[in-house]
């Protein structure tokens, strides 16, 4: 009876894992975390990325552009500039990185609600609570923002000070310049 037992639960296991499988490869499960997606609050479906430190989201049927607080990757797409030393490939990253992930918003108390573009500025985080915005300065993609208040500038400044002494990402490949505000510039593209 006990051998008869186990044996139904294994192949209760072998059926639910195929079918885990089938809905893998068919994007069954894509489409139930875009149900979820629509049932929590505070999770977003990322419909754009912008560049390195800017997405798009939507947020219950509106488009809203999220800027990354704390965070500055070379530019690509600014007019007045060329691209910038590894700007495309930080804008890979964070594409990389988030994926088809939905991710949880949130505001900075000491930092305004939106930039002077209107952005909203948020720190953003994965499923898994990675925080995208220290991932970025962390591997070496991107600059700690220093120039206005947020409660984390202590953290992302030791995040770009490691990864400026690993040599990481555009520290390697870019031989970043103070600016006047004493943060870093990617230099043009090579």
């Amino acid at each position: 009876m006990a051998a008869q037992r186990a044996h139904k639960v294994s192949l209760l296991t072998v059926v639910i894992s195929l079918f885990i499988l089938v809905a893998q490869k068919q994007g069954w499960l894509a489409s139930a975390q875009q149900a979820a997606v629509k049932t929590q609050p505070g999770l977003y479906q990322v419909t754009e990325f912008v560049d390195g430190d800017t997405i798009g989201v939507n947020m219950n049927g509106n488009g809203e552009k999220v800027r990354l607080i704390g965070v500055d990757t070379p530019e690509t797409h600014d007019p007045r500039k060329p691209v910038q030393c590894f700007g495309l490939a930080a804008a890979s990253f964070t594409k990389q990185l988030i994926g088809k992930s939905a991710v949880r918003l949130e505001a900075d108390p000491i930092n305004t609600n939106r930039d002077r573009y209107n952005r909203l500025l948020r720190y953003v985080y994965l499923p898994d609570n990675r925080l995208v915005n220290a991932e970025i300065i962390k591997q070496g993609y991107g600059f700690a923002y220093l120039s206005f208040p947020f409660t984390k500038a202590d953290e992302f400044r030791q995040y770009e000070t490691n990864a400026r002494s690993a040599n990481l990402g555009l520290w390697h490949n870019c031989k970043p310049t103070k600016n006047q505000y004493g943060g870093y510039t990617a230099n043009t593209a090579q």
